[in-house]
C-alpha cells in the first residue's frame, strides 16, 4: 500500500534534519530525502510512477502483466512498457555472465518454496518441486524477446527481484532530476541513489546481526545496493536469493554491497555476486563491491570508497 501524503523526519541512516518523504510501496519502506519539501504535484507523480511499475511487474498482484503471463495456459505475445527495454537488456546480460544463475524465471521456484502471492511460507511437497525441476524454464530458452515484447509458449512466472527495485529507484531519481530537485537521496529498503554536492556515509549491516555494521560506504552521485540471505527468510535454509539453474537458495555468499553509477546495475550486480566472481562481472559493468562469504570472509574491491571494520 502506498501512503502518498506521509512526510516524516530523517531516516535511521542519520543524514541530518532534511525533509524526508516516507511511504510503503512494492513491499518495502521508501524514503526520499531532499533539501526542501517536495510539492504535492511531484509527490503525486512519484507515487503514480511506482504504482505503474508495480502494476506491470508485481507477481503478487493478480491484475499485473506478469501475473497474466503466469496464468496464460499456452503462452502468448506480451508487450511491456518502453522502459522495460533497459531492464530486459540487463537480464539478458546477467543470464549470460552468470551462466544462468541470475534468471527472472525463478518466480515459480520461489512460489514452490513458499514465497508465493499469498505469503504462505510453506514449501510445496517434494514431488511437486521435483516435477517442476524436470522442466525448469530459463530466460535464454523459454522466452523469445523482441525489444519490449516477450513471446512465451507456456505459463511462466517472472520475478524481477534481482534488479527491478534498483531499476525503479533510477526511474524515481529521473523524475526528481526532471523536476529540478538538485540534491536527494532515494532509499528503497536499502537500495539507494544519491545526487548532490555532499557525500553520505552509509552503514553496511552485519549479515548476522542487524544491530551492527561491518563497515561504512561513501556514496557520491552514485547508487549503493545491497543483498543478503538474512532478509526475507522463512525457514531453515529458505531465503529469496535463488540459483536459477537449480531453483534452490544459494549458500556460498551471505551478503553483498555494490556501488555503481546507477541503481539498476548496482542491484543486479549485488545479486550476481552470489554466484559469480567480481572480475567476471567487471567485464561488463563498472562497480566496486564488498562481499561476505558463508565462512565469514570479507572481500572488497581495491577502489571501494569506504571503511571496513572486520
Amino acid at each position: 500500500m502506498i501512503h502518498p501524503d506521509r512526510e516524516g523526519d530523517s531516516t535511521a541512516s542519520g543524514r541530518g534534519d532534511r525533509p524526508t518523504l516516507t511511504f510503503d510501496a512494492i513491499g518495502t519502506r521508501w524514503s526520499i530525502e531532499t533539501d526542501t519539501p517536495l510539492d504535492a504535484d511531484l509527490r503525486k507523480r512519484l507515487h503514480e510512477r511506482i504504482e505503474d511499475f508495480d502494476s506491470v511487474y508485481s507477481r503478487f498482484r493478480p491484475s499485473s502483466l506478469v501475473s497474466r503471463i503466469a496464468t496464460t495456459p499456452a503462452g502468448g505475445r506480451f508487450t511491456f512498457p518502453e522502459d522495460s527495454r533497459a531492464l530486459f537488456d540487463l537480464y539478458d546480460r546477467l543470464a549470460e555472465l552468470t551462466d544462468g544463475a541470475v534468471d527472472p524465471l525463478v518466480g515459480r521456484d520461489l512460489e514452490l518454496l513458499g514465497y508465493d502471492s499469498t505469503y504462505s511460507l510453506t514449501p510445496a511437497p517434494g514431488s511437486v518441486r521435483e516435477q517442476h525441476a524436470r522442466a525448469r524454464p530459463s530466460w535464454s530458452t523459454d522466452v523469445v524477446r523482441d525489444g519490449t515484447t516477450l513471446l512465451t509458449r507456456r505459463p511462466l512466472v517472472i520475478d524481477v527481484g534481482a534488479a527491478g527495485k534498483g531499476y525503479l529507484v533510477d526511474l524515481v531519481a529521473a523524475l526528481l532530476r526532471a523536476a529540478g530537485t538538485g540534491r536527494f537521496v532515494v532509499d528503497a529498503g536499502g537500495d539507494l541513489r544519491h545526487s548532490g554536492a555532499d557525500t553520505p556515509r552509509v552503514g553496511l549491516e552485519h549479515p548476522r546481526d542487524p544491530h551492527r555494521v561491518i563497515g561504512v560506504a561513501r556514496v557520491h552521485e552514485q547508487a549503493l545496493c545491497a543483498s543478503a540471505t538474512n532478509r526475507r527468510v522463512w525457514g531453515t535454509g529458505l531465503h529469496h536469493v535463488l540459483d536459477g539453474r537449480t531453483g534452490l537458495p544459494t549458500t556460498d555468499v551471505v551478503a553483498t554491497w555494490v556501488i555503481a553509477d546507477d541503481a539498476a546495475v548496482a542491484d543486479a550486480v549485488a545479486t550476481a555476486l552470489f554466484f559469480t566472481p567480481p572480475h567476471q562481472l567487471a567485464t561488463a559493468y563498472r562497480f566496486t563491491c564488498v562481499r561476505v562469504g558463508s565462512d565469514g570472509r570479507v572481500e572488497a574491491s581495491e577502489a571501494f570508497d569506504g571503511e571496513l571494520f572486520t
